[in-house]
């Protein structure tokens, strides 16, 4: 398995994370990479280093006005008296209130749908660098069709085009398959594997017909992202039908998980894609620090095969898991599954 990495994400390295209204460090830290860099290593798999690929691959996702958001937001909330290390929204724009906000606490909750993507010094190099890794290795893929691994961090899933949120600023998963139907692929399926409901990405493509968006999540009515992630959510307009929830129940474990996997990769084998961006979230794992399903280490290696059954060009784009004693060997059981069911 190719895998492309880099540590220019390091300068973002959030420290803050309301859960629950307690202010807790945040789990999404520049050591995950490191865990997942480790991992790789360990299995023997060939590393390759992001290249840096500008704005436009970017921008073919994420609107104008975000992107400049993020590039400016840390200087102009530096600039204010007693100012936070980092940028946390204390109010976002309600039901009825409708007005685009010029002042940069207005704009963080604008454009910060929560507490769990705080923006520092960094955020910007940082989500550009995730980027990166996820275009350079999408271009891979593209260009012959064999498999490869994008450590992205931070994670992407819940960015939507105009918008961050869940630790996520640039959503990697949705540029990967962007980058893949401009370089020929005419339909592309994300098969989001993460715990959380992948919302920013099916809100990128809820109206197209030419990406099909699955998502495998826990039930939302209890979990984040709470507001999207149902099943009756199947698209609209032209997309109507390439969107699938499938939400499962508090503590689900490897056979249910599996079984679900089998319903998703039905839907997908009836769509017929060129290729496929699997959003990788190691959250599902019974160990994770946000745990709400319960799978094993053994499970992910069977996740894994079954996806490297799946007869289609695959990119897998890291998206979560938190740092706990089975993270390294979650990753490792999946790319090492996949290898063998593709094999």
């Amino acid at each position: 398995m190719r895998v492309v990495a880099t540590d220019r994400h390091e300068a973002h390295a959030p420290k803050a994370f309301i859960m629950r209204g307690n202010r807790i460090a945040s789990p999404e830290t520049p050591e995950r990479a490191a865990i997942f860099h480790r991992a790789v290593v360990a299995g023997g798999h060939a590393l390759l280093e992001a290249k840096e690929h500008g704005l436009a691959p970017v921008a073919a996702i994420h609107a104008a006005d975000y992107l400049g958001f993020l590039e400016h937001a840390w200087s102009e909330w530096s600039a204010l008296p007693d100012h936070a290390p980092e940028i946390l929204p204390n109010i976002h724009p309600g039901r009825n209130m409708a007005i685009h906000p010029t002042h940069i606490v207005g704009k963080a909750g604008h454009y910060q749908a929560d507490t769990a993507c705080p923006i520092g010094p960094g955020t910007w190099l940082g989500a550009r660098a995730s980027a990166d890794v996820a275009i350079t290795a999408a271009d891979l893929v593209a260009a012959d069709g064999l498999p490869a691994y994008a450590l992205c961090r931070p994670p992407g899933h819940h960015a939507y085009a105009d918008q961050a949120g869940g630790f996520c600023f640039l959503n990697n998963s949705a540029i990967a398959a962007q980058r893949l139907r401009d370089g020929g692929a005419k339909r592309v399926t994300v098969l989001d594997v993460d715990v959380h409901h992948g919302n920013g990405t099916q809100g990128i493509f809820y109206r197209r017909a030419d990406v099909q968006t699955v998502s495998i999540h826990g039930d939302p009515h209890a979990y984040y992202p709470f507001y999207t992630g149902y099943f009756d959510e199947i698209g609209a307009g032209p997309g109507r039908g390439a969107n699938l929830n499938l939400p499962l129940p508090r503590g689900t474990g490897d056979v249910g998980y599996l079984e679900t996997l089998e319903t998703a990769i039905a839907a997908i084998d009836a769509f017929k894609p060129d290729a496929v961006v699997v959003a990788l979230g190691l959250d599902p794992s019974e160990n994770d620090p946000l745990a709400f399903l319960s799978v094993t280490t053994a499970g992910f290696r069977r996740i894994g095969e079954r996806l490297g059954k799946a007869p289609y060009p695959t990119l897998i784009v890291q998206e979560g898991g938190y740092i706990c004693d089975a993270l390294g060997d979650n990753l490792a059981a999946v790319l090492a599954g996949f290898e063998t069911g593709r094999a």
